[in-house]
């Protein structure tokens, strides 16, 4: 399957007030080759396994594969990921036919707020919120695999 979406920064807390739902994520990556990542996800009972194939030149597609694992399954994998894992909460905020997700960071990336939103094709137009910034999509350095590595902490 083909993943296509735009990241942006996010310039305010005023999307936390129009969010539907709130979910706490762990994450830690098995492999952060660029042309392939292999991550694990925790949120809440559930555990996901999701590999992904290198972005296009533009960064807005690229392969995704994911399947739900049970939890114990999933906080075992996690002790075998690379140093590094991510804690976060998504937020998700209905805006016209598509679902913003609001990442917001702790630890080693705290600070840092990302948004994003999966298109069914390349050029399809978007309502921007108020609250959306500057768009970020294609610059790995704000991909979760790499923020595992050289996280928001570290930036100058």
């Amino acid at each position: 399957m083909i993943e296509i979406e735009r990241k942006f920064l996010v310039k305010s807390d005023a999307y936390k007030a129009e969010a539907f739902k709130k979910t706490t994520i762990i994450q830690g990556f098995l492999n952060t080759d660029k042309a392939r990542t292999v991550r694990v996800r925790l949120t809440g009972d559930e555990g996901f396994l999701t590999v992904k194939g290198q972005s296009t030149a533009n960064g807005l597609e690229r392969f995704e594969w994911e399947k739900t694992i049970d939890k114990t399954d999933a906080e075992a994998l996690l002790k075998l990921c690379e140093v590094g894992v991510i804690d976060k909460i998504r937020y998700e905020i209905k805006m016209n036919q598509h679902i913003f997700e609001v990442d917001e960071f702790f630890g080693d990336n705290a600070g840092l707020v990302v948004a994003e939103v999966e298109l069914s094709h390349p050029t399809q137009v978007i309502s921007k919120p108020l609250w959306l910034g500057e768009e970020v999509t294609g610059d790995i350095k704000y991909y979760n695999s790499q923020l595992s590595k050289r996280p928001f902490k570290t930036w100058k």
